[in-house]
């Protein structure tokens, strides 16, 4: 693990701006990691004291990282700095919650000179590499200004480049694109020099580049204008506690789980959840985390409804799986083999939607899902409520929802089975 400055980390995610190769990035201190997507900052490995340096993130190819996620990690007690690329733009409007930026792309968003995303977005290569693949507007706005500077353009001229840049579509202004909107203008004389310069920089013009290197100087030295911003409001919505479940994931038996995929195999396959529920609800009600006196369920039950209602009808709690206490009371009769069969069927899955084009959990067919729970519980569709309401899964829709990352594998090895005894 990098440390710097006492033992804290730098988590630095980059890709297209700062290549692999980049020297800057065998420095002691970082901890390097791909550009950031959605999830990336419920990282357990980000505490208190830690800084954060956001260059790049994906948002085409994959959901973007949302604006909660980084008021969260600053929450937590870690600085969080931006530069150069979606950093930049995050830290211009995160600013006044404590987020801080660098570069002169940062004061350009800022000023409000830039606001759109498309002025730092580029097109990646479909290999998993990171590799830029085309320039991203701000880059060319700067080499502009250079060419200006230099008299190889008059400010007319290059706002008039500028435009015709702007309209190509930000994942197709590739190098040769860029020349042909150059010859298109008449602008050869430029095209020339641009050519030129690069053959002497490959990095002539990379304003991205430039600032990223000086956020990660400003990491590096412990001089980067952040400050850590403990106990920041969130607004913990039913959409972020979604995002966090699904975040957390714990290293059990040598295999990394999800947590969220252990619970959900427990609420549909464990025949005695349906009892481990009402201890976890009987659990809050005598620990309430609201200050709240705690009591009995019963005689909380007796309070709210008469008795007339179950439990579960009555009180449901929405699960935050990063609560230690919460995972162990709902994990408590997992077995290892529970285990061995969450990690098949994450696989199965993760192999799915490797091998179909936009296949998902959420693309499992509704009826699918609906036959292995009705299956599995023994129940008709008409009893599917009460059995998923008693499994803390709220009503029959929850329980299709959340059953459906379960269906790939439930199905390959329901297929094995049944190839295995017609062998026989």
């Amino acid at each position: 693990m990098a440390l710097h400055r006492g033992g804290a980390v730098i988590h630095l995610y980059t890709g297209p701006t700062l290549p692999a190769s980049e020297p800057a990035l065998a420095a002691p201190g970082l901890r390097v990691l791909p550009p950031a997507r959605h999830g990336d900052l419920f990282d357990t490995a980000i505490g208190a004291g830690d800084t954060v340096v956001l260059i790049d993130g994906v948002y085409h190819q994959a959901p973007a990282l949302r604006h909660k996620e980084i008021l969260a990690v600053m929450g937590r007690g870690a600085t969080v700095v931006g530069a150069a690329s979606i950093g930049a733009l995050r830290a211009a409007e995160l600013g006044p919650y404590g987020m801080a930026g660098i570069g002169s792309i940062y004061t350009a968003y800022v000023r409000g000179d830039i606001d759109g995303d498309d002025e730092v977005a580029v097109g990646q290569a479909p290999d998993g590499g990171f590799d830029a693949l085309t320039w991203p507007l701000v880059n060319l706005r700067h080499v502009l200004d250079l060419a200006v500077n230099a008299e190889i353009l008059d400010g007319v001229r290059a706002a008039g480049l500028l435009g015709g840049l702007r309209a190509v579509y930000y994942a197709q202004r590739t190098g040769a694109a860029v020349r042909a909107v150059c010859r298109r203008a008449g602008e050869e004389e430029f095209t020339r020099w641009l050519a030129r310069q690069r053959e002497q920089d490959p990095h002539f013009g990379d304003l991205k580049r430039t600032d990223a290197l000086a956020a990660v100087r400003a990491a590096l030295g412990g001089t980067a204008a952040a400050r850590a911003v403990t106990g920041l409001p969130v607004g913990e919505t039913t959409y972020f506690r979604r995002w966090s479940n699904a975040a957390v994931r714990e290293r059990v038996d040598g295999v990394e789980l999800s947590t969220e995929d252990r619970v959900v195999y427990q609420q549909v396959f464990d025949p005695a959840f349906r009892a481990r529920w009402a201890a976890y609800l009987e659990h809050l009600s005598r620990h309430p985390a609201d200050g709240e006196p705690g009591m009995p369920l019963a005689v909380r039950l007796a309070r709210a409804t008469g008795g007339h209602l179950s439990a579960d009808q009555v009180f449901r709690p929405v699960l935050d799986l990063r609560d230690a206490r919460t995972v162990a009371l709902l994990l408590a009769g997992e077995s290892a083999e529970d285990r061995r069969a969450v990690a098949r069927y994450a696989e199965v899955l993760a192999a799915a939607c490797r091998s179909r084009r936009g296949f998902c959990a959420d693309a499992v067919r509704d009826d699918l899902a609906l036959d292995l729970l009705m299956r599995v519980w023994g129940c008709s569709q008409e009893e599917l409520d009460a059995q998923a309401s008693a499994r803390g899964l709220v009503r029959a829709a929850g329980a299709v929802a959340a059953a459906k990352r379960l269906v790939p594998g439930f199905l390959n090895e329901s297929s094995r089975t049944e190839a295995a005894h017609a062998g026989r």
